[in-house]
This record gives structure tokens, sequence and C-alpha cells, in this order.
């Protein structure tokens, strides 16, 4: 025990010497060579410590109302400070969801000047964007090892021609850039794609390695219309995403209602699992994912070099500069495959060529610097020494962490499991508010007693199982089914005895009427015989 214990320990200890050596290296040998070609004018900020420091950050992206907020909600088993949900665009601003044991807002001008966050490059994106940007700090383990951010509901029809006064797609590139995992959801009802959403999906390209597809309130449609959908969605996202390979598409309602069409229960649990367990991973990859973005950005800064030092020397000495510099912008593309074929570079190093030419536009060539071998060097022995040092201290197994908090149907709990019939824990809400000092279930007791002899009861309890056959009826996840359970077991001895199966459901009937559970079972919800 206590060599395992040892082993897990020293693994983290290395991951945590791997986020220090990124630092190092960022600082002296990447840095230098950006700072030198205006890189940070070009493509991203400067990068600060909170950029490697950070939790591993998730990013909802959809159209609005398809379920982004409702999504985190699911996660977190409850509300957070400033969550709006409707049917029409609610959330009208980016919103990070992140951890602190003092809940509340932080408003988007004091949160790009904390030092301690990841955010104060946001700052360029002025005033506009920062009044619609906020954190929501909330004491929940599920935000002990990833960050969320909400984003606004994307627009469709004529709503997408408002301007929203500040540059959205560039704010997204920004967060796709630092993000571990973007989620874009999709409503089974409404497929299409707005082109502000084809333009939002298009800010995310170049980290594809990061997108996962989730077409949510799937439970709205029975299982041929749901064949139908699936297809279409993949058929849409082909034309979208424009990349050789079958998007990860996961199917689901990630809400705690009853399901309106069950028969696919089995594949949206089996989907959420999936689903849960990639976003699990995100806390043991974070090392690996940083240093994975480091070696992009270095790539891209030695491009960026060899285009700024080829435009600089294509500029005339005396005369006719600003006719030059025009002729230039216009046919980039020459100047990238001459790039090309000289430093043996692949094309997918590249900048995108028309952000490149607007940004060139207010430049002047002629104070770009001359090539610098070596701080190419530099940069090519620590791609080629330094990462390659790091990666080997990377476990190549799964870290489990005795104190990792993992992802159980919808929730993060720790590693010990009450028995189950429903294999899933999670809870919802957090008063019931429900009830009298009578024990509530009395009244509808018999009608519950007889379902219960039904079940065939042994020794006077019923198996987790036949239970289960009588509770799924309600159409319920089984996310909600398993807090129920949980709720009910009251001597956790993994069966229902008559009071405790009255119990269950008359919490299902709470919930089905649209109630809150309670986190933990108040005094007038407990059957007299096991009340102390």
């Amino acid at each position: 025990m206590f060599s395992w214990l040892k082993k897990e320990g020293e693994k983290a200890e290395n991951i945590e010497n791997v986020v220090e050596g990124l630092k190092r290296i960022y600082k002296t040998k990447l840095l230098p060579l950006e700072l030198h070609y205006q890189f940070h004018d070009f493509h991203s900020p400067q990068l600060e410590d909170p950029d490697f420091d950070a939790k591993p950050m998730i990013l909802l992206v959809g159209q609005y109302s398809t379920g982004k907020t409702t999504f985190i909600r699911y996660l977190l088993e409850r509300d957070f400070p400033g969550i709006r949900i409707g049917p029409e665009p609610t959330t009208d601003r980016f919103i990070a969801v992140m951890f602190d044991e003092k809940e509340g807002v932080i408003p988007g001008n004091a949160l790009v000047v904390d030092p301690k966050k990841q955010f104060r490059p946001l700052s360029k994106f002025g005033n506009a964007f920062l009044n619609r940007f906020q954190c929501s700090t909330v004491t929940s383990d599920v935000l002990r090892g990833i960050s969320i951010v909400d984003t606004p509901g994307i627009l469709s029809g004529e709503k997408q021609r408002v301007d929203r006064g500040y540059d959205f797609t560039g704010v997204l590139e920004w967060f796709a850039e630092r993000v571990d995992r973007i989620i874009l959801l999709f409503d089974a009802h409404k497929l299409d794609i707005s082109d502000e959403f084809r333009r939002s999906i298009e800010a995310l390209r170049g980290h594809d390695d990061k997108i996962r597809i989730v077409l949510n309130k799937a439970d709205m449609i029975d299982h041929q219309q749901l064949m139908r959908v699936y297809g279409a969605l993949m058929w849409s996202l082909g034309k979208v995403l424009q990349t050789p390979e079958v998007a990860r598409v996961y199917i689901g309602s990630f809400w705690d209602e009853p399901l309106r069409y069950d028969v696919n229960r089995r594949l949206f649990e089996d989907e959420e699992q999936d689903l849960f367990k990639d976003m699990q991973s995100l806390p043991r990859n974070a090392a690996l994912r940083k240093l994975n973005d480091l070696i992009k950005r270095a790539r891209l800064a030695k491009v960026h070099a060899y285009i700024v030092n080829e435009l600089r020397k294509e500029m005339p000495s005396m005369f006719g500069k600003d006719s030059k510099k025009k002729d230039l912008i216009k046919n980039l593309g020459q100047v990238y495959d001459k790039i090309q074929r000289e430093q043996q570079i692949s094309p997918g190093d590249f900048p995108d060529i028309k952000k490149m030419q607007e940004t060139l536009a207010n430049h002047d060539f002629t104070k770009f610097h001359p090539l610098k071998p070596k701080l190419l060097e530099v940069v090519d022995h620590m791609l080629a020494t330094d990462i390659a040092r790091l990666m080997d201290m990377i476990p190549q197994e799964d870290i489990n962490i005795v104190s990792e908090p993992l992802i159980k149907g919808g929730a993060f709990e720790g590693v010990e499991d009450q028995v189950s019939p429903f294999g899933y824990g999670r809870g919802e809400g957090v008063d019931a508010g429900h009830g009298d000092p009578e024990w509530i279930c009395s009244k509808e007791k018999p009608n519950y007693d007889r379902i219960f002899q039904s079940l065939n009861p042994i020794d006077g309890k019923v198996t987790g199982a036949a239970a289960k056959t009588e509770m799924v009826k309600s159409k319920l996840p089984n996310s909600v089914l398993g807090k129920i359970w949980k709720l009910s077991d009251i001597d956790k001895d993994g069966f229902l005895d008559e009071e405790e199966f009255a119990l269950a459901m008359h919490l299902i009937s709470v919930k089905v009427d649209g109630h809150d559970l309670p986190t933990e079972l108040p005094s007038h919800l407990v059957p007299p015989s096991k009340r102390n």
C-alpha cells in the first residue's frame, strides 16, 4: 500500500517538474525569438506563469438553447452564481466557472488584472468584451480538477447580424488555443449551422484534437428520428470541419429531468460515461497538452521569423516602399511558397494567410529584424533536446492519485462508491423543502407497499435489480435514480426494505414533479423506525 502511494507521489512530482521545465525553456529559449520578431503582435500574447499553472479548461460552444449552461449545471449538480437558463439566448457573456472556497462573481475588468489568473491577455479585446466576461467561483469538487468556460449562445437567422461590439471569434480563438477540450453542442431539434456558428467553428481550426461533439436533447426524439438526425449532423459537420477524420459524436440528454423517450436509455448512459471518462483524463494529460501546445507555438514562431525576414529583404531601400508593401501582402502566398521550398517547412506550419495579410497592413516592413540564426538554433535545440527530456518525465500510464476526483454519472466523486444498482452517483439541488413533521411518505405508503410486494421481497427486502425494474419506469436518468437509491438505502446494505422503498418512490415523485432533491436526507424524510 505505502509503496504504491510513494510511486503515485513520484508521478505527481514528475508532472510538476515538467510544468516548471516548460516555464523555464519558454522564457529562456522561445520567448527571445518571439520578442525579436514581434510574434505577439501577429499571433498570440506572451505566455505568463498562470498559463502553465492553470487547471485544465473545457470550452463549451454552441448556438443558443443547445443546453450549454444546463450541461454545466448537470456536471456541478447545482447552480452557479450568475446562471441563467432559458429557451431564448440567456447567456450573453463568457463565464469562467472555477473553484474557490468563497463563492461569488468576479467581473471581467477585475479578472484581467488578477496576476494569479490566466486571463490578463484578454484585456486587449476592450471594455465591450470585459463587460460581458465574468468568473463564477463555486465550491464544487468537480472544479478541483478542471475549469469550465460557458460562452454566449451563438445566434441564428436575422439575430446573428447584430454586432456584439467586440471580436467574438477572436475571443474564441484565444480560448481555443489555451483550453484542453472544446465541446461543440448541438440540439437534436435544430441542426442548422448559422453563419456566425460557422465562423466560430472555423475559428477553432488547428485545434481539431481538442474538439468533441455532443448531440444534446436526444431524448426528445424516438430512435428512428435519432438515426436520421445523427446522419444529418455528420453531413453538416463534414462541410464545416473539413477534416478527413470522422468526428466523435456523443449522444445524450445532459440534464436531470425525466427522459421523454427512454428507449435509448442504455445508449445515453454509455455515451455519457464515455464523454465523462474523456473529461476525467484532462487533469492527468494537462502537462502533455501544454507540452504539445508549446511545440506548435515554437514551430509557428520559427515560420513567423522566416516570413518577416523575407518581407524585409524584399523591401526597396529608398523609393516605392508603399507600393511594394501592398504587392507583397497581395502575393503573400508566393512568399509562403518560397520559404516552404527553401526551408523545407510543411504547409501546415504556416499561419492563416488572410489573417496574416490583415495584420501586416498595419506594420512597417522596413522595421522588421533580419534573420538571426542564433535565436533559431536555440529553438531547434529546445525542440530536439529539452522537449524530448520533458516528454520522458511524463508518466506513460494513467496517473490515479488517491485524492484525484473521478467522474461518475455526471459528477466527481471520491474513490469509494456506495452499493447502487444504477452504477452512477450524483446529487441534484440543495434543499428538498417538502414535508411535515409527520413522515411524509405515510399517505402514499399503502400504494408503495403493493408495488413492493409485487417485487417478491426476500426477508422483507428487495434487491437492487428488482427495485431498478420499478424505478426506471419514471424515465428519470440513471444519474438521478442513483442519487435516489443512495438517499433511500439508509443502512447502506444494498437492499431496500418496505420503508426505504416507499422513500425511494416518494423521492422519484418529488423529482418528476420538477423539484430538486436534497444532497442529504433531511430528518422529516427519515422513516420513523430509522430515526435515532
